[in-house]
């Protein structure tokens, strides 16, 4: 009797140690840091697929958005951000929230989808952002560009979706180098790094954007390979972003692994471990 009541309190302690310990993680996800994979090239060569970094909550304050969405398809869980934290979710508005800097590498909440995107932020409220002949402009005026030689990778499947680079040297067969033009960009307030050109097409020149109060204008150092602002939402793109669907800034890459698992051990890239963004 004795031994199946110490059975039955070892497993009672068991439980009560795992339900913690989630509640203490979950906390700790939702107020400090987010875990990021970096899924698409979108920000190459500043982020490259398969790197993981943690997202500094703490940066910009706190909205409905800074809750982790938990969705498991497998399993048909699809609890949103917002169903657990909606009562934050008021006039566009933060807890202790503070304004973002021009050329900050952000996790937010898509406006319409709620899916999670990392962009740079290059527009401020109020600013006129256009593109022309594929040079940015802030407010009339072309931002500062310096060639910085060539990126290259291989071509061949990245990441866990497989993807495969889009490269300038056009089409090329799989194992050859993939390669894109690369240039440092530099904002009026000093910020300055890398952007890749592919070829010339139709985001490469855009009307005027003037970026309205409490929104926010964001896009892909890939320039020609990124769903970003340029993109109005009703086309799947991204559009200005609200000031509380910002979940937090990517200040260093913590690890990186350029296969389809980070349980491949021979595809991680050392170098890039610990990595701060620029």
């Amino acid at each position: 009797m004795a031994s199946k009541e110490k059975k039955g309190g070892a497993v009672l302690e068991t439980i009560k140690t795992v339900f913690w310990a989630l509640i203490i993680a979950g906390i700790f996800r939702t107020v400090f840091f987010q875990p990021f994979w970096i899924p698409s090239g979108s920000m190459k060569d500043t982020l490259l697929v398969g790197d993981f970094l943690f997202v500094n909550k703490m940066a910009y304050g706190y909205s409905y958005a800074s809750c982790p969405s938990i969705r498991i398809q497998r399993l048909g869980i699809n609890i949103d951000a917002e169903d657990i934290c909606g009562f934050l979710d008021s006039e566009n508005t933060r807890i202790l929230g503070r304004e973002p800097t021009q050329g900050d590498i952000i996790v937010f909440r898509h406006p319409v989808t709620g899916a999670d995107f990392i962009k740079r932020l290059i527009g401020m409220p109020g600013d006129r952002v256009q593109m022309v002949d594929g040079v940015l402009f802030l407010n009339d005026e072309p931002v500062d560009r310096e060639e910085a030689g060539v990126f290259e990778e291989v071509y061949e499947a990245q990441g866990p979706i497989g993807a495969r680079p889009r490269c300038e040297n056009g089409v090329i067969g799989q194992g050859a180098i993939c390669r894109k033009s690369r240039e440092r960009e530099t904002l009026p307030n000093g910020v300055s790094y890398d952007i890749l050109n592919i070829g010339n097409q139709r985001s490469d020149n855009t009307g005027v954007y003037t970026v309205p109060e409490g929104h926010y204008f964001f896009m892909g150092d890939n320039r020609d390979n990124s769903t970003d602002s340029r993109f109005p939402q009703t086309v799947g793109g991204v559009g200005f972003v609200p000031f509380e669907n910002l979940v937090g800034r990517a200040d260093r890459v913590v690890f990186s692994s350029a296969g389809r698992s980070m349980l491949y051990f021979w595809t991680w890239r050392s170098d890039r471990f610990f990595k701060r963004l620029d």
